[in-house]
Order: C-alpha cells, then sequence, then structure tokens
C-alpha cells in the first residue's frame, strides 16, 4: 500500500496483529491514553483492562494486509481485528472520528502514557489497581 507520508516516515509507529497479517502505521500524535475496565473492553481483549490511546482516525492507516481485516460493531463504531488471529487492534469511536488504539500491539513506543482508569465501577472483581492514576467510575474524554 503507498503510503502518503514523507518517505523517512519519521513520527510514525507500527503496530501488528499476533500473526502478523494485518500491519498498521500511526503518527505518535495520541491525545489521550487510558486503561479501560468496562466489560466489553475487558471481553475483547481478554484481559482486566484495555490500555489504549486515542488519536484522530485519519492519523491511523492498514499498511498490510486489509483484506485481513474483521469489523465487530456497526454504523461509525466498531472494532478493528484481525481475521486470521483475532487480535483487537483499534476501535472506531466518538461517530468515526478517532481511533482507540490498543497499546499492546505497537511495536514501537509511544510517547504518551496512559493517565487514568476509566470504567472502574465495571472492573473485574479479581483485579486489583495498584497504581496511583486517577479512577473514574466511568468515561472522561481525553
Amino acid at each position: 500500500m503507498p503510503h502518503d507520508h514523507p518517505e523517512d516516515a519519521a513520527g510514525y509507529l507500527h503496530g501488528s496483529c499476533l500473526c502478523g497479517a494485518v500491519q498498521y502505521e500511526v503518527k505518535d500524535e495520541f491525545v489521550y491514553s487510558q486503561y479501560c475496565h468496562c466489560a466489553d473492553c475487558r471481553r475483547a481483549t481478554g484481559s482486566a483492562f484495555k490500555p489504549f490511546a486515542g488519536i484522530a482516525i485519519e492519523k491511523v492507516r492498514i499498511t498490510a494486509g486489509a483484506d485481513h481485516i474483521s469489523r465487530y460493531g456497526g454504523g461509525r463504531a466498531y472494532d478493528v481485528h484481525c481475521r486470521v488471529c483475532g487480535s483487537l487492534l483499534y476501535s472506531v469511536v466518538r461517530d468515526g472520528a478517532c481511533a482507540h488504539v490498543t497499546l499492546g500491539t505497537l511495536q514501537d513506543p509511544p510517547s504518551i502514557r496512559p493517565s487514568a482508569h476509566i470504567f472502574v465501577a465495571d472492573k473485574a472483581p479479581w483485579h486489583e489497581i495498584t497504581d496511583d492514576l486517577p479512577q473514574y467510575e466511568g468515561h472522561v474524554t481525553g
């Protein structure tokens, strides 16, 4: 897939699914980052929470394996998975305007770090939050 950015690709992070069938790049210009403890994110990741970073959707680009993408959800809010291995790569949110990139799929370290825990009212009862980050019962805007 051709790149629509400078050849040096400075400022881009690379990510992929577990099996490598789907690869993407994203500008290292995330606006916010959080740990989401909602039941949907726990089920989608199979983990106690989903660490993610939010960015404008146009700053995320699938670079390989677009034919292996599976969408779960509908309309202008959905999750993007690899249909080969099932990895959750990112969620499209805010009426299609933003992506919540799952930090665990990045191969390069982002400059941002999660700053809060959200939906802690829904967190797994077997998980204990042990850091000092702010905790919110529901959603907060980044």
